[in-house]
């Protein structure tokens, strides 16, 4: 349908419209194949786009030869035919002057192809240009625009949240989280978030009765994971719970005048089969190791706590302090009013 329609175009707009479209997509898709990294396939894609707009120009080309080529309208075509002559007893008619008919006059071809060539001229520069700009104006830091936070705004919040007064959700813990310094807190300020979420969750065990939301972003490095549990548990008492475990990476600290520890443990990795024959399900298996953070509430470690998560698939690990300075630069900013707590 679409090629119909730019069949019925004039053979001076189709031309140099399919000239600047072939040109601008085939400049973007090698662009993104040469500098973003993209792949020999867009490469390919770009050049094919390219080679096309080659061809239709060399068209436009013989197209305005042939024009200049044209020899112009004979003088026999511009003079008017003498009317016949008439028998001597029929008054003759007066005769019209001659009248030259001025030449109409045509669109300029090489006008119109050497606009349809600036334009795309523009447009590819500018494309250009909006690939070296840095996104929000962040180039300074390194950081860049994060990515949205997923939210189930259709989930009807539990009635844990209604019940504990001060409790924040996930999207008000992802909002604080997923900033534009947190790459730079990690130590990857290149790298740009990848995947963000908040949740509802409710404390496991506990019959839904205590609030505990989540969030989550994700990097192609790291994944920090933001969490706050309401009960009654201090993070005294969950110090000396580690001391009857293995508890040689927990160490004890202040921040932001509050009791924290620090403490070490492997994320669990479940692998499901979902009928696409790649994979077969499996028991629970040990996951990457990860270092945790617990903050209590306030400087009184009157219970409850937020738990600062922080992994990678690779196994490495940032220092304890980029922690602590993520800590310090979120919890500050966790405010309710994301969604409605009545």
């Amino acid at each position: 349908m679409l090629g119909f329609l730019v069949r019925l175009l004039p053979f001076w707009i189709r031309e140099p419209l399919i000239i600047l479209v072939g040109t601008v997509f085939g400049v973007r898709i090698l662009f993104m194949a040469l500098v973003d990294g993209e792949g020999w396939v867009p490469a390919v894609i770009g050049a094919v786009f390219l080679l096309g707009a080659a061809l239709r120009v060399r068209v436009v080309v013989h197209a305005l030869r042939a024009r200049r080529r044209r020899a112009p309208a004979t003088e026999a075509e511009l003079t008017p035919v003498t009317p016949a002559p008439v028998t001597p007893a029929v008054t003759p008619a007066p005769v019209t002057p001659a009248v030259r008919r001025p030449v109409e006059k045509k669109p300029n071809a090489f006008a119109q192809a050497s606009f349809a060539i600036g334009l795309f001229a523009v447009i590819g520069g500018a494309l250009w240009i909006e690939g070296k700009l840095p996104e929000d104006g962040t180039a300074a830091t390194g950081a860049s625009r994060p990515a949205a936070c997923r939210l189930d705004e259709d989930e009807k919040l539990p009635s844990a949240y209604r019940s504990t007064p001060g409790a924040v959700t996930g999207a008000d813990l992802c909002r604080a989280l997923n900033r534009t310094e947190l790459p730079e807190l990690l130590g990857t300020p290149a790298e740009r978030s990848v995947y963000a979420s908040g949740t509802d969750n409710t404390a496991p065990l506990t019959d839904r009765k205590v609030a505990q939301p989540e969030a989550r972003v994700e990097f192609e490095t790291y994944t920090v994971e933001l969490s706050a549990t309401y009960n009654k548990l201090t993070v005294a008492q969950y110090a000396k719970l580690t001391t009857y475990g293995d508890g040689r990476d927990a160490r004890k600290l202040t921040v932001l005048g509050r009791p924290a520890l620090l403490t070490s443990d492997h994320m669990m990795k479940i692998q499901f089969d979902l009928g696409s024959g790649e994979g077969a399900s499996g028991p629970v298996e040990q996951g990457p190791l990860a270092r945790t953070l617990t903050v209590a509430f306030d400087g009184k470690d009157r219970g409850g706590s937020y738990d600062l998560t922080v992994w990678s698939e690779s196994g490495l690990l940032p220092d304890d302090s980029a922690l602590v300075d993520i800590a310090e630069a979120v919890l500050p900013r966790i405010t309710r009013g994301a969604r409605d707590q009545d």
